[in-house]
């Protein structure tokens, strides 16, 4: 078996919306004479998706409805934050000061929302509103990073799986090879401290290995393995990313051990009727 080898791609620009990621990585990848290959995956933060598809909002922009009010004071948080959380979410879980646990609308549970905060710099010009986002109306609380009146966040992207899957297609255009593109994020877990890499949309790659019927070294048939290859390679990814000010938001793989196929988000979400904590 071949070694698994993890790449940062460093030249990667401040990313603004519009801008056409799979020219960015392609760029990234020639400075770093990497040629795309046959089974090679880029992994990308959500991050720099996200701002290619313009999912920043200025927070000066966001009328607090009654829910989110109410949301607000039992978490602490701005109650614009609170807003835009109830409308990226299904279900808010659970709710303390500092913290509120929801159903994404992806599927997935997570803690508000996804919606970011660190390394968002201003947009250059106030963007439109994202898609679905409902109603985005002046509102007088205070100044924030941008300037007076302006604190920007970032919303997860719409559609990760469609994202990576557009982004695969126009590299495998310009390479002639076939890909996985996946997108990442940090989720916290329930039971264990820390954030760790997790797939958030993927194309071109399995997201689940069933190892049910394998033998392992003793004979033994597996019973109940199935293997969550894209949150594996997802947190590797992330510890060679880094978290704060690296700068390191794309990374480039070779020797992932299993066939691609096509994968999607879904098959990581756990079903709720299998759900044991919820």
């Amino acid at each position: 078996m071949p070694p698994l080898i993890l790449t940062p791609l460093p030249n990667i620009p401040l990313i603004r919306p519009g801008d056409n990621l799979a020219d960015i990585l392609l760029n990234a990848l020639a400075v770093e004479k990497i040629q795309l290959q046959d089974g090679d995956i880029l992994v990308l933060a959500q991050k720099i998706v996200s701002k290619a598809e313009n999912r920043l909002v200025n927070l000066a922009t966001v009328a607090p409805s009654p829910a989110a009010l109410e949301l607000a004071a039992q978490t602490g948080k701005d109650p614009r934050l609170t807003e835009l959380l109830l409308r990226e979410s299904n279900e808010v879980l659970r709710a303390r000061i500092g913290s509120a646990i929801v159903e994404h609308r992806l599927g997935f549970v997570c803690a508000n929302a996804g919606i970011d905060h660190s390394n968002v710099e201003p947009a250059p010009h106030p963007p439109p509103s994202p898609k679905g986002g409902g109603d985005f109306l002046p509102s007088p609380f205070g100044r924030g990073v941008g300037g007076e009146g302006e604190d920007w966040v970032l919303l997860l992207p719409e559609n990760p799986d469609q994202s990576a899957a557009e982004i695969r297609a126009n590299l495998e255009a310009a390479s002639g090879a076939k890909l996985g593109v996946m997108i990442i994020d940090s989720h916290g877990r329930a039971w264990r401290l820390g954030t760790v890499g997790v797939a958030i949309g993927l194309s071109g790659l399995p997201g689940l290995i069933d190892e049910r019927g394998w033998q392992d070294l003793f004979g033994y048939t597996l019973q109940i393995t199935i293997v969550g290859v894209a949150d594996e390679l997802a947190a590797a990814a992330s510890l060679v990313m880094g978290q704060a000010a690296e700068g390191t938001p794309a990374i480039h793989v070779r020797g992932f051990p299993y066939p691609l196929r096509e994968g999607s988000l879904k098959e990581l979400l756990r079903p709720k009727d299998q759900d044991m904590f919820r």
